[in-house]
This record gives C-alpha cells, structure tokens and sequence, in this order.
C-alpha cells in the first residue's frame, strides 16, 4: 500500500462519505464500542488482521470479526479503545498503528453496541496469536486480493429473514457486522471491483450459532 493509497483513504475517511456508508446503521442509542481495522502491509500485498471468535461465547459465538470491544471509562476515546482492545485480544500494540481515520458509529442490534470504527495501517507486521484465549480461538490476516476477489463476494441469507454482503475466505465465513464494514470501507475506499449481489448462500451454522456453553 503506497502513501498516496493511505492519503486517500485518510481523506476518504474524513469526508461526507464515510458518514453515508454508515448512514442506514447510524448509531441512536446502545453501549460504546470499538473495533479496529488494521491494514497489515505484506511481501504479497495488504491483508487485514480478523479475529475467529471462540464458540462458546453467549454473543457471537464462532463469528469473524475485528479484534474490538465495550469502550471503557478509562480509554481517552474510541480509537484508544480499539487500540487496548486489540492489544489485548491479539498483542498488536497501538504504537504499531498509524491510524488513518474512523467511521461513525453503527448500531449493532444482537449485543447492542454503538461500534466505532477505526481503520489503521500495520506497516510492519508480525504473527498475531490469541491473548485473551477465553475469547479469541484464532487470528488470520486475511489478503485484501482475496476479499475483494468478487468469486469470493456472496449474499448471506438468515433463517430470521435478514440478509447482507459476505465472503468466503477458505474454510472461514464473513457475515453481519464485520461483512458490513467491510464492505463499505471497500466501496468508500474505491477498490470493490463487481461482483454477482445475487448470489446468495445461507449462513454455515458454525458462523451463525458456535457452541453454547
């Protein structure tokens, strides 16, 4: 990723646009949360750090996401939050970001949050591994080529009648909230390349349900 990319995606991000991308899901209410979206530079390109979470988990369980979490009284903002969350699901320590912007805050209905985005550039990159075991199973770094390969571009459908944009990731599954992100971030950043909206598949049950304690 070029400093001219990183330019345009903090001016993106600083912009009416970002605010648009969230605008149907725009936060009124809920608990203040925060995720973080590292972009990981790499000899193969960008990837992006998502977390697996552990499948006994009452909330989420089993889903991908983005290492983040409840905002805390002691965290300075939303990007400090994202960042401690983050170190401490994943050990990727905040002054290894360079943080590029955030998103508005979007509600999420099933654990009632008001998630702030934040999006940040990992230049140098490492392995990542699960700290706080009781919550993250895994850690991938998933390539950017790959999310935005449009063969690996789906609708997921809900038995409860939702749907939304998803990806297929090899044996992993992205749906909901960090699909959604995703997907906006990729359109407001101007890299979605075309990709077949109807098809659609359901959601796999390891992603949609995990295993209840």
């Amino acid at each position: 990723m070029t400093r001219a990319d990183l330019d345009r995606l903090r001016a993106a991000l600083a912009g009416p646009e970002a605010a648009a991308r969230v605008a149907e899901r725009a936060a009124r209410g809920g608990r203040p949360a925060a995720v973080l979206i590292a972009l990981a530079d790499g000899t193969s390109g960008v990837g992006v750090v998502l977390v697996e979470k552990d499948t006994r988990l009452r909330s989420h369980a089993g889903q991908v996401a983005f290492p983040g979490g409840a905002i805390e009284t002691s965290d300075a903002s939303a990007v400090a939050g994202a960042l401690r969350e983050a170190e401490e699901e994943v050990g990727l320590a905040g002054s290894e970001v360079e943080v590029l912007g955030v998103l508005p805050p979007a509600y999420v209905r099933a654990s009632d949050f008001a998630v702030t985005a934040v999006v940040g550039h990992w230049p140098v990159p490492r392995p990542l591994a699960p700290v706080d075991v009781a919550e993250i199973a895994a850690v991938h770094t998933v390539p950017l080529d790959v999310l935005l390969d449009p063969a690996n571009r789906v609708t997921w459908t809900h038995p409860a009648g939702f749907s939304g944009p998803g990806f297929v990731v090899g044996e992993l599954f992205v749906w909901g909230f960090t699909a959604y992100l995703l997907d906006g971030l990729f359109d407001l950043a101007g890299w979605t390349l075309p990709w077949d909206a109807e098809r659609t598949t359901e959601i796999p049950e390891r992603f949609r349900l995990g295993r209840r304690r």
